[in-house]
């Protein structure tokens, strides 16, 4: 005689169901039910847009981006074209902001202002973003490079930058001058001198970053299977410290432009024929009482682009954090 096998409790389970009125038995398969693939990129677009000063500040900002850029298409007077005839003059239809002290058309040189500025600014923000990341990357990740790369960069914090950016432009301006004309050449030794004396910020952004970074498992196991440290840094380390990056560098653009503009303010900017907003301010300033908007026109964009700049750097460190963005 032999014994009956007792049934196992998934037998039972579906024995139940299937005793059970109304019951209809279960699919063979399953069809998984299909998953919404977003990127990481969709996602910090997503969390940006429901940032709304940051969605505005956007919009001006790409605003002014085409004032100055497409501007100049449309309204073709010449920012260097002398009238005395019609200097000072108000609001009219041939300079409907009117002109300086040399009949200059103020519309006209408050776009080609603009280009410099905003060129000074994100070509400056290039070079400083490079060399804090630099900077902070290897002082983060290499535990030999870190006191001497940090103690330089307390070194560049302990500077007054204002007196070294004046140094600097009084020692380099004339053979910068002569070498490759007044207008590139003050280009050139600006936005070196800015991006020389801004980067240490964004290294110890960086380098805080990194060193939270190396002690991760993903690092931990990457380092355990013998990947090359250059590897680790181009794959692991830089797109998880992308975020910081990217505020700084938004950051930088706006710090760049009010630099520039206030070595233009000073005199000691781009010649006294080449429009900077900073220029624009300094030449208005002897006739501000008789002529204001002189100075409120080119002073409101500045403003205005380094605030836009400033919101959108703060959009982006909402949008770009893991720990925001799934909110």
């Amino acid at each position: 005689m032999t014994d009956t096998p007792k049934p196992t409790p998934e037998a039972r389970l579906e024995a139940l169901h299937a005793a059970a009125p109304g019951a209809v038995s279960p699919p063979a398969t399953a069809v998984a039910a299909p998953v919404e693939n977003r990127s990481q990129w969709a996602d910090v677009w997503r969390q940006f847009r429901s940032h709304r000063g940051a969605m505005v500040a956007l919009v001006l900002f790409v605003s002014i981006i085409l004032f100055v850029s497409v501007g100049p298409l449309i309204w073709t007077v010449d920012p260097t074209y002398v009238d005395i005839r019609a200097r000072n003059s108000g609001f009219s239809a041939a300079h409907p902001l009117g002109t300086d002290q040399l009949g200059r058309d103020l519309l006209a040189r408050l776009m080609a202002g603009g280009q410099v500025s905003i060129a000074v600014g994100l070509t400056a923000m290039t070079i400083a973003i490079f060399l804090g990341s630099l900077i902070g990357v290897m002082s983060g990740f290499f535990r030999r490079l870190d006191a001497p790369l940090m103690r330089m960069t307390e070194l560049f914090l302990a500077l007054p930058l204002l007196p070294l950016l004046l140094l600097m432009v009084t020692l380099f301006r004339e053979p910068l001058s002569q070498t490759f004309g007044p207008a590139l050449g003050i280009f050139f030794l600006i936005v070196t001198a800015i991006g020389a004396t801004s980067w240490m910020q964004a290294a110890r952004i960086v380098r805080g970053e990194v060193l939270g970074l190396k002690e991760r498992e993903f690092i931990l196991a990457a380092r355990s299977i013998g990947t090359p440290s250059h590897r680790m840094i181009t794959r692991h380390i830089l797109p998880n410290v992308m975020s910081p990056i990217m505020v700084a560098a938004t950051l930088g653009i706006a710090t760049a432009i009010i630099t520039e503009s206030a070595l233009s303010f000073l005199g000691l900017g781009f010649p006294p024929d080449f429009p900077t907003w900073g220029r624009l301010l300094f030449d208005a300033v002897d006739q501000m009482v008789l002529y204001p908007w002189r100075v409120i026109f080119p002073g409101l964009l500045i403003s205005l682009t380094v605030l836009c700049v400033n919101y959108i750097g703060d959009g982006l460190r909402d949008a770009m954090d893991p720990r925001i963005r799934g909110r």
